[in-house]
């Protein structure tokens, strides 16, 4: 009993999926069967009549294709699991250059708004996945569109041949709803191996955004190591170079007034170990936001931990494991620690945080929650979207969840054989 009644639920369940199935993958069939029954309304013998259904047939077939790709990957993942990429080309911001014109980087518009609609429709027309969008929609009603269609249209053969006298329609109406509880737990399943085979991204596509990629986190590291140079050449200038000139200064004085007036010389000599030890404080900071000593000696779990210590927020590490990793991940994690702490007092006002650091098959998993006001969110040139890119540099991932009025929380998870 027990069985049956699964089963039922089963059916139930594939006939509801069979029917969206259906429905998604004939949205462009439909909009060219409007458009036939158009030119057959509208054409009056002249040909260039004929042309505007085809037209409209077009336009409609390049809007839907988009969405109806995208609502198909929602629902394979939703329903199997199977995450498919889209793999869609983002678009790069728009630069206001001297002479008052914005560079999107095809061409040069007078507005912002020009320059980024042009920027859109240039991406796209020349994006593969475009392309791919449409040979998908193109293949997926005679595919996973046919198939999904058999338990609804069985149902509607049964309805049909069981109102009917005859004893062949009646029939003819039970094989229909046969075939359609039969086959309603597995026709939806169709658009799954579809939907794999033909909106994944081919070898070419994936090499092809790899290498862009690359190449947009290599200009990103070459401008983020000219940044930190410039910081650091500016703390040395203004802070300890500074200190020490006076420094020198100050020796050079008490070295004239040794003979003469001791007392000031002194006072001029305690001045100076007072600087030194200043300077020699600066230094030492400047080193620590370059690479904190507790990180080199004492690896990541500590690092974090005595930020936490440091930090004004109530902050808590839950992380029992001990590990050390390459330098370089273990720097970028843990500045990225630090930067969400940051964000978390400057922009959330929070009082509290927690950092949870964890290792599973994936490699090194770091979650920051936070009681603030949420509304935190990933935006070109802003902190997060600099987090994010330098987690992609070693292939990591950077997700935030951040309704309005709280909490936030970021997982960063970042691959790592060394664990």
């Amino acid at each position: 009993m027990r069985q049956l009644v699964s089963w039922v639920a089963s059916a139930c369940v594939g006939f509801v999926r069979a029917c969206v199935v259906m429905v998604v993958a004939m949205l462009v069939p439909a909009v060219w069967a409007a458009a036939v029954a158009l030119w057959i309304w509208w054409w009056g013998g002249d040909p260039w009549s004929g042309m505007v259904p085809l037209v409209w047939a077009c336009i409609g077939t390049l809007a839907l294709s988009r969405p109806v790709c995208r609502m198909v990957r929602s629902l394979v993942a939703k329903w199997t699991g199977t995450v498919i990429p889209a793999g869609y080309r983002q678009v790069g911001p728009v630069t206001r250059m001297a002479t008052g014109y914005w560079w999107n980087g095809y061409s040069y518009e007078r507005t912002s708004r020009d320059a980024r609609l042009d920027q859109q429709w240039r991406t796209r027309w020349s994006d593969p996945a475009t392309w791919r969008d449409l040979r998908f929609v193109a293949i997926a009603p005679i595919t996973a569109g046919v198939i999904a269609a058999v338990p609804p249209v069985g149902i509607a053969g049964a309805a049909f041949g069981l109102s009917q006298p005859s004893l062949a329609m009646r029939v003819i109406g039970v094989l229909g709803a046969v075939v359609a509880i039969a086959g309603a737990p597995y026709a939806w399943r169709a658009v799954e191996p579809v939907a794999v085979r033909f909106l994944r991204a081919s070898p070419a596509m994936t090499l092809a955004g790899r290498v862009e990629e690359l190449t947009d986190q290599r200009a990103d590291i070459t401008v983020a190591q000219a940044a930190e140079i410039r910081r650091i050449e500016r703390d040395l200038h203004d802070g300890a170079q500074a200190r020490l000139v006076t420094l020198g200064l100050s020796l050079a004085t008490a070295e004239k007034l040794m003979e003469t007036d001791p007392d000031q010389a002194k006072a001029l000599l305690r001045e100076a170990r007072a600087g030194a030890a200043t300077s020699l404080t600066e230094l030492r900071e400047l080193v620590k936001g370059i690479s904190p000593p507790v990180l080199n000696e004492r690896g990541l779990i500590d690092a974090v931990r005595a930020l936490a210590l440091d930090s004004p927020l109530e902050a808590t590490v839950d992380a029992d494991l001990q590990l050390r990793l390459d330098p370089p991940i273990e720097s970028a994690v843990y500045f990225g620690i630090a930067e969400l702490l940051t964000n978390a007092i400057k922009h959330a006002h929070a009082t509290r945080a927690r950092i949870a650091i964890a290792r599973d098959d994936a490699g090194i998993v770091v979650d920051v929650e936070d009681n603030g006001r949420g509304g935190a969110g990933v935006r070109a040139g802003g902190g997060l979207d600099g987090l994010r890119r330098r987690l992609a540099v070693f292939d990591g991932t950077l997700e935030i969840t951040s309704p309005a009025g709280g909490p936030t929380r970021v997982r960063m998870v970042v691959p790592c054989e060394s664990l």
